[in-house]
Formats: C-alpha cells, sequence, structure tokens
C-alpha cells in the first residue's frame, strides 16, 4: 500500500533517497500525507522514521527525487516561506542561553513577521494561546535553562503552536513527559486535529499510536512496509515483522482502537527444589 493510493495531498516525497554522506537510509520512498489527517509514524530505533520527517521539514535535502508542498518543490521555498505553512518540533532543541519562555515561545512568531508587519496583537494573542494550550503560561517569566526536562517540551512544543501553521510535524513529542502530559498533548494534537491542522508525529508507543492516528505509517530498514488506518492494518503479525515483537492484538477498552499487549520472552518456569527436605533425606539415608 503507498501514499499514492490516498490521492496526494499538501505535503508527500516522490521517490527520494535519503542518506547523511555516504549512508543511505531511504531509497526510491514514496509517501503522501492525507491532508486533514493525523499521521504518525512508527518502527524500531534506526528505521528512518526521524529522517523522513527531516525531509518532509526541509531540513534535510533528498540525494535524489524531491519533497514537494503545497505542488512546488519544498527546496525552491524559502525559509520564511515553509515556515508559515509547517510548524516543526525537532527531536532535540537548544534554546539560547538566558532566555526566558515567553520569549522563546514568541520566537514562533517569526515567520510572520516583515519589515512592513512587525509585533501585534494578534501575535501577542497567538503567544498566549499557545502558553495556556501547553499549560505553561506560569512559567512565562522563568529561564529556558532552569526548567525540568518535561517542562522545556511543553515550551518548545508552544512555540510550535504559536507558529499558527495549517501543517504540525513533531518528532517523538512526548518525550521527557510523564504519562498524564503525555496523553494531556495527545489530546491537545488531536483536538488541533479535529480544527482542520493535519499532524504529523514520529511516536515509538504503538498503543499511543493506533489510538490517536487516522493514518498510520509503519516503516523498517527505511521502507514503508504497511500504512492506512491502524484498525485496518495492526495485526500481530505486522508487530512481530516490523519490531520482532509476539503480540496480543485485543480492542482498547477506551477507544476500541487496537492495543498491543506484548508477550515478552518465553522463559521456562524455574523449578525451586526444597533443599531442606533433600537434606534431610540424605541425613535419614546415612
Amino acid at each position: 500500500m503507498t501514499g499514492s493510493q490516498f490521492g496526494l495531498g499538501r505535503l508527500h516525497a516522490d521517490n527520494v533517497t535519503l542518506r547523511y554522506d555516504e549512508r543511505t537510509i531511504s531509497r526510491n520512498l514514496s509517501v503522501a500525507v492525507p491532508d486533514g489527517s493525523f499521521t504518525v509514524i512508527v518502527g524500531p530505533n534506526a528505521c528512518g522514521k526521524s529522517t523522513l520527517l527531516r525531509a518532509l521539514s526541509r531540513l534535510l535535502v533528498p540525494a535524489s527525487g524531491q519533497v514537494i508542498l503545497d505542488s512546488r518543490s519544498i527546496s525552491d521555498l524559502s525559509a520564511k516561506d515553509v515556515a508559515r505553512r509547517l510548524g516543526l518540533l525537532p527531536q532535540s532543541s537548544i534554546a539560547p542561553e538566558g532566555i526566558a519562555v515567553a520569549d522563546l515561545v514568541a520566537r514562533g512568531r517569526y515567520p510572520h513577521q516583515s519589515f512592513f508587519r512587525q509585533w501585534s496583537k494578534a501575535d501577542e494573542e497567538s503567544v498566549i494561546a499557545a502558553m495556556e494550550a501547553t499549560r505553561v503560561t506560569d512559567l512565562s517569566g522563568r529561564l529556558v535553562d532552569e526548567l525540568s526536562g518535561g517542562q522545556r517540551q511543553r515550551v518548545w512544543i508552544a512555540m510550535v503552536l504559536a507558529q499558527e501553521t495549517p501543517i504540525l510535524l513533531l518528532d517523538e513529542p512526548t518525550t521527557f513527559l510523564d504519562i498524564a502530559h503525555q496523553i494531556e498533548l495527545m489530546d491537545l494534537l488531536a483536538e488541533l486535529n479535529r480544527q482542520g491542522r493535519t499532524i504529523v508525529a514520529v511516536l515509538h508507543d504503538l498503543n499511543h499510536a493506533c489510538r490517536y492516528a487516522s493514518h498510520l505509517i509503519a516503516m523498517k530498514d527505511g521502507a514503508i512496509v504497511a500504512e492506512g488506518n491502524p484498525s485496518a492494518i495492526v495485526t500481530e503479525r505486522l508487530v512481530k515483522d516490523v519490531f520482532g515483537l509476539p503480540s496480543v492484538i485485543i480492542p482498547d477498552p477506551v477507544s476500541n482502537t487496537p492495543l498491543i499487549v506484548p508477550k515478552g520472552r518465553q522463559v521456562a518456569p524455574v523449578v525451586h527444589l526444597d533443599t531442606s527436605a533433600r537434606a534431610g533425606k540424605e541425613r535419614h539415608r546415612d
């Protein structure tokens, strides 16, 4: 199953080969992000998930092929033009030293600034709304360097939300977050998707992917092995083939989406000998 079967949306990759120096990660890869979807990319470590996201966001230039955004090669668009169309949360981000939370979130408005359009009330409202959505308003005056990993992650997400782009790309957005904040973030992304934004996220948690995604892309060894609605493609065979993990799949009791229950290693039961009784018998024989 290929992305072309879903029609080519605003963002798609056309026969791209992706590499770092001489190391090829993906070869002749084509994929389309369905417009208005909550697309999640899953796969084992080092399978090419983040590399694909980097290419879709213009951070990585394909060795061959091209990424298309709004019917144009993304490499032909200026960085500012791309930033008005899609927002990116990379896997790791470094904040300028000594910057306050509110100032970092405000940088999300940079693509909307120009010589003729300076900071406005609309920009201020966008920043406030983004901080409220990610629950970092009470941190607005603190330095980013002083925050915990989970707090910093929510601040970076707030900055991406402040861009107010129709497409959001997020590479492992739940990193550093505790379980409550993970669910809170996934619910927020689902709400943004219902409001019309296209979401593309790389996730490690298969059950989060199945619960929230409307379109799932499973990768292995730099290639797409399956894509579609999670309920249609996620099987015990797929989980075993992609992750090497034996599992049982049951309906999620909350969302009725696939719920993967790992079987784990099959270990033979340990037989515990009653050494005291054995010692008594040996003494009796003596």
